[in-house]
């Protein structure tokens, strides 16, 4: 593989870094909105299996020691 000099590389990358689509402020924001939106979903979600778990393993361990 040839190897490329310094100067050379940099003007790769801008190069490449000119092709890339950047998002607009809108994308970026609703972006934002749905990570948080889905991430309280799953932490709500991820609580109730918890629990629900949690429930289970007291009423096993309750039955163990009667």
């Amino acid at each position: 593989m040839a190897r490329t000099s310094p100067v050379e590389f940099i003007q790769q990358v801008r190069a490449e870094t000119r092709k890339v689509v950047w998002p607009t402020r809108r994308e970026t924001i609703m972006t934002g909105i749905m990570v948080m939106i889905m991430t309280l979903i799953l932490g709500v979600f991820f609580f109730v299996i918890d629990s629900g778990f949690e429930a289970l393993v007291k009423l096993l361990l309750g039955l163990a020691t009667k």
